[in-house]
């Protein structure tokens, strides 16, 4: 053992720590090599380093998954990216290679696509199909994975490499890779307990998060948008009515604008001139269509239809869980558009109003 290798020994041992987690150093070739452009980089050693089984163990308890990932070797591999193994080669070409999480994150990110779609769908029936695009990602997409690893401590224990972008392949960044540890422990789940435990898994750290929906749903023109909505729906087409208004004649007025659909009120907005008002309270009357929430004890999910045992959901015997569908609304909203070209139609359309009340919203 050389001097360096004893100074850390005993360094390690003034502070409690057991002998077996201290690092292994490079190979002698590596460290006094002749070349000063090889010589030992303490970058690349702490690199290849695998952090030492107390911490894995450690992580496995604060996740609460102990008892279902198993040994330390399970959950080191699902913190080790495919980036990590040219470097590891590299350095040592004679041992064999860490096992990494590559098929893991693909089997758990297409899991989470799934909880999360369903989730979405039968909590918001009627949110429009780019809104959910959008929501899907913003609940399990790669950015959130990232946090969501963060939050859970698994940024010392990931293994990986910085790589530049190819002809083949985008570049791997930290984020990318630390994305990926959420996802293998999403297949960890499914492939060592169930699909059902692999939803508990998903909702207690992704869907559970509270996402701004509102802010996802845009409209060129909510008030033609509406118009073509309550047709569809075939209701009493909307009209605004003048609610409230103060200084109209001064430099800042205020005017309310409610929109109803014969007895019903669909909408109210406010602002400085009678268009803004009418044209937020469009918009709130949509936001109210789209963003209708289902209660929490009537969603139901259709992977709760599978039997609750542990094992392949292909394998699992058992009766099966209730589930009523719900009925299947129209997400997608005409803009006027001419045939399938998406193209605008010419004229202005807007929303009746009430002859002799709001003759200067038009």
């Amino acid at each position: 053992m050389g001097y360096v290798q004893k100074r850390l020994a005993s360094t390690a041992a003034k502070l409690a720590v057991s002998p077996s987690h201290v690092h292994e150093f490079l190979s002698k070739k590596a460290v006094a090599s002749t070349s000063s452009r090889d010589f030992f980089d303490a970058q690349t050693w702490a690199a290849l380093q695998s952090p030492p089984e107390s911490a894995l163990t450690t992580f496995a308890h604060r996740i609460g998954l102990a008892d279902v990932l198993g040994s330390p070797d399970v959950v080191r591999q699902a913190c080790t990216h495919p980036s990590f193994l040219p470097l590891y080669t590299r350095h040592y070409p004679e041992k064999p290679q860490p096992a990494t999480n590559a098929n893991l994150a693909t089997l758990g990110n297409s899991l989470l696509g799934l909880f999360a779609t369903e989730h979405i769908n039968a909590t918001y029936p009627h949110l429009p199909t780019r809104v959910m695009k959008a929501a899907v990602s913003a609940y399990v997409g790669g950015t959130t994975c990232a946090a969501v690893a963060k939050e859970m401590g698994a940024a010392p224990l990931l293994r990986w490499q910085r790589t530049p972008t190819s002809l083949t392949r985008p570049a791997v960044l930290h984020p990318d890779a630390l994305g990926s540890v959420p996802r293998a422990l999403t297949g960890l789940v499914y492939k060592n307990r169930s699909l059902l435990s692999a939803r508990k898994f998903v909702q207690r750290f992704f869907l559970s998060r509270e996402i701004d929906l509102r802010s996802m749903i845009k409209f060129r023109d909510p008030r033609q948008a509406l118009m073509y909505t309550v047709q569809k729906f075939g209701r009493e087409p909307p009209k605004s009515r003048l609610l409230k208004e103060t200084g109209r004649f001064s430099n800042s007025p205020i005017f309310v604008v409610g929109i109803y659909s014969g007895a019903d009120k669909l909408g109210e907005g406010f602002g400085s001139s009678l268009k803004m008002a009418e044209f937020r309270a469009a918009e709130d009357s949509l936001h109210r269509l789209y963003l209708t929430r289902q209660p929490p004890h009537l969603v139901q999910l259709p992977t709760s239809t599978f039997p609750a045992g542990r094992g392949s959901i292909f394998d699992l015997s058992g009766p099966e869980g209730s589930y009523k569908p719900g009925s299947m609304s129209d997400s997608e909203v005409l803009y006027g558009s001419a045939g399938r070209t998406g193209a605008q139609t010419p004229g202005r359309h807007t929303i009746e109003g009430d002859e002799g009340d709001l003759e200067d919203i038009l």
